[in-house]
């Protein structure tokens, strides 16, 4: 029952910004603790991209193959571990199942076994700005924005992992005209206006019309049936339910090259929240949590100030509370969430045992959030 571990994870993105795989850290005390904690999420397991399985600092030995790693599933070797023996006996048997390896804590010039085979390699792109000859695709750790990560790209790596995207875009005090239109739509929807006002002003954007009804459509959602139109769409759905999908327009506006990956990230935060909160809030109130969420990252996708965004929607105030001032009853969810995107083990272990959550809980919310963002094809 999770053994008390509670997972954190990043994102691994390649030179175009783009999320390729998810990193996943279980800082379990053994590599038999880290199987345990494994084994019981592969309920959830998420299988749309790659995934790294770090262990922190315990030693991987024999222990981890009580877990059966999935296809898409590499475990990460650090290189001060290749000299133990219980670890050079894993490498042996991952190996001979099939199980890609990745090397960590890699630096140009180190002595490695040559029998080894690696898929990836991570690098701290601040003490090795160079890459070398690396003994696989060498990723970057350790950048602080996007300003770093251009820098590893252009010293020859291949791709980074961690949140380095989430800093260093310029904000400004305006909207662009785009952004302003979904406002105007969901403005409307929130105001309960007439089906054919809300119609007229999608119809001003056809991508936001194709855009909704795709994210309504995807697998995540789970409708049993297709929606044909925005008509459909109140009709099978309700205003309330539709302000959330309407919600997902706004967040997946923006345009920069690293769109993508900051709309998983919101989306996946968003989920999240809105899973732990189930038995929390009333079904009506968890559409607010996804909300909060989702609009965490609004003044870095829309590259404005969030204050400014939020002055011009019509939103809850419990909603604006946690963005804002990091208040009311939303702010300790949106907290959370936060602290799975790699915040110390003890601050997330906090957050999550002031709302009586176990690691068990924290750990599949995360997964299950992650395979719901994956299922709307940002990329």
């Amino acid at each position: 029952m999770s053994h008390g571990v509670f997972i954190r994870r990043e994102p691994v993105v390649n030179r175009q910004k783009a999320i390729t795989a998810t990193r996943l850290m279980v800082p379990a005390e053994t590599a038999a603790a880290a199987a345990a904690v494994l084994n019981e999420l592969m309920a959830v397991w998420p299988s749309a991209r790659s995934v790294f399985v770090s262990l922190g600092d315990a030693l991987p030995d024999d222990g981890l193959l009580a877990w059966a790693p999935p296809e898409n599933a590499m475990v990460e070797i650090p290189a001060e571990a290749l000299v133990a023996s219980p670890t050079a006996d894993l490498i042996g048997k991952l190996a001979a199942q099939g199980t890609p390896l990745c090397l960590n804590n890699w630096a140009p010039g180190m002595a490695l076994p040559p029998e080894v085979q690696y898929r990836f390699v991570l690098a701290d792109a601040r003490l090795h700005p160079k890459v070398g000859n690396a003994p696989g695709i060498v990723l970057a750790e350790g950048l602080a924005n996007h300003q770093e990560f251009a820098l590893a790209m252009d010293a020859g790596y291949a791709g980074a992992a961690g949140w380095f995207f989430l800093h260093g875009l310029p904000v400004s005090d305006k909207l662009n005209p785009g952004h302003a239109q979904i406002m105007r739509v969901l403005n409307l929807v929130r105001h309960n206006a007439e089906v054919k006002e809300i119609e007229a002003a999608l119809k001003q954007d056809v991508t936001l019309s194709y855009k909704l009804l795709r994210y309504i459509n995807s697998a995540g959602f789970g409708l049993s049936c297709e929606i044909q139109s925005f008509r459909h769409a109140v009709t099978i759905l309700g205003y309330d339910k539709l302000n959330k999908w309407l919600s997902l327009l706004l967040v997946t506006a923006s345009k920069d090259p690293a769109a993508p990956a900051l709309m998983q990230t919101a989306i996946a935060r968003g989920r999240f929240m809105e899973i732990v909160g189930q038995g929390f809030f009333e079904k009506s109130k968890l559409d607010n949590l996804f909300i909060t969420g989702s609009f965490s990252l609004l003044n870095v996708l829309l590259g404005a100030h969030l204050d400014k965004v939020l002055e011009q929607m019509h939103l809850p105030e419990a909603i604006a509370d946690a963005l804002l001032r990091d208040e009311g009853i939303y702010a300790p969810f949106l907290d959370l969430a936060l602290a799975c995107e790699g915040a110390a083990e003890g601050a997330l272990a906090a957050r999550a045992g002031a709302l009586q959550l176990t690691a068990g809980q924290v750990n599949r919310a995360q997964l299950e959030a992650l395979g719901f963002a994956d299922s709307l094809q940002f990329n």
